[in-house]
């Protein structure tokens, strides 16, 4: 039973370290970081995430990252929009103090806010 228990605990840890997965669908939606024109029109604001203080420290950045950005994308599609417009990005870190091994930090999060557009021009 104990055997279980850790296994089962263990998928669960592996599956929260890969990245969120890109809707097909969403592959289309660019992330920008420069104000689209007068043929976008908006539609509202997302944000995007991946990590948090247990599951982020066993995530590769570069899982962190492609997963807020999919996550990012995915809500966009989901809002009919096809641009993104990148207002602020960023990513947490969670620090430990040993007294006998001494301080650690790790990057455990990756945040990505935006304004969501549907641009005519990028279709």
């Amino acid at each position: 039973m104990k055997s279980m228990i850790t296994l089962a605990l263990s998928l669960i840890l592996l599956s929260a370290c890969s990245a969120i997965e890109l809707n097909p669908d969403a592959q289309t939606v660019r992330v920008t970081k420069i104000e689209p024109g007068k043929e976008c029109r908006y539609l509202g604001d997302v944000t995007g995430s991946q990590g948090d203080f247990f599951t982020g420290e066993f995530t590769s950045n570069e899982d962190l990252e492609t997963g807020a950005r999919h996550d990012l994308k995915n809500k966009a599609y989901a809002l009919g929009g096809n641009l993104v417009y990148l207002l602020t990005d960023r990513a947490g870190q969670s620090s430990s103090f040993d007294p006998e091994y001494g301080g650690s930090s790790a990057q455990t999060n990756v945040t990505l806010s935006g304004n969501v557009y549907y641009c005519s021009e990028l279709t």
